[in-house]
């Protein structure tokens, strides 16, 4: 239940549109719901923002459906991060309205319309085309907020002539996300080049040395660029949140 969906309860039951009972029905289950397998954070809306998030790696597709149902009759957007494809046909099924993004793993069910609500927009960029997936969990998650999002990929340090290329939109963005993996060095030129937050993702794509992604994390941590701050490795979605709430306004 976000600010909106209560304002409304309480100003249809201040006009007498509503009875006293008929608010307590739809505000038991704040602050959470207990549905025996999970506890569903219907309050987090109204404390952070953001609906709560469905990590659906590890639950069965009737756990997840049964989750979504609850959040729904709260009347609030779903965003299912790391869902795999065969779970998706299922739940799609189910909701049939939902959009289910491949690239990045996640599933959206978007009722209530979402309005730009961010104060500048938000640039995605990956190194190479195989951080995409973790570029793409982060710009899904950021326009999920209500944010303007643009996108860059496969701008890595091998080739900076194609970094340049883009001087406007990296000048022009509020917050940069950067993913990358190999030694991780795109978040650092980056930081160098602008006075925005830069929040960098380090991704498990490399040769056995990069440790699946241990080296790029090492590497990002000890960048000497002023203002860039690090995710957990292959952490888009945290990469995207951390961006939408610098973003707001």
């Amino acid at each position: 239940m976000n600010q909106d969906v209560l304002k409304n309860l309480l100003e249809s039951l201040s006009r007498g549109e509503i009875t006293v009972e008929d608010s307590l029905e739809r505000l038991k289950n704040l602050p959470f719901e207990d549905l025996g397998f999970a506890c569903i954070d219907h309050h987090r809306t109204l404390r952070k923002g953001l609906s709560e998030v469905i990590f659906g790696e590890g639950k069965d597709v009737p756990a997840i459906i049964g989750i979504m149902e609850q959040m729904l009759a709260q009347e609030e957007n779903v965003l299912v991060t790391r869902l795999s494809l065969d779970k998706s046909r299922e739940i799609q099924d189910r909701f049939p309205e939902s959009t289910y993004h491949e690239k990045a793993r996640m599933l959206t069910v978007i009722r209530r319309p979402v309005e730009i609500s961010g104060r500048g927009t938000i640039l995605i960029m990956t190194a190479g085309t195989s951080d995409i997936p973790v570029g793409e969990e982060a710009a899904i998650v950021a326009r999920f907020m209500g944010n303007e999002v643009d996108t860059i990929y496969d701008v890595g340090v091998a080739g900076l002539h194609r970094l340049l290329g883009h001087w406007e939109k990296i000048t022009g963005a509020a917050v940069i996300v950067v993913a990358a993996g190999m030694e991780g060095a795109l978040p650092s030129v980056v930081g160098g080049l602008v006075d925005k937050p830069v929040i960098a993702v380090p991704t498990s794509v490399g040769y056995g040395a990069s440790f699946q992604g241990v080296t790029a994390l090492l590497g990002m941590l000890n960048s000497c660029a002023s203002g860039v701050t690090v995710v957990n490795i292959d952490n888009g979605f945290g990469a995207g949140y951390a961006a939408g709430v610098i973003n707001r306004t």
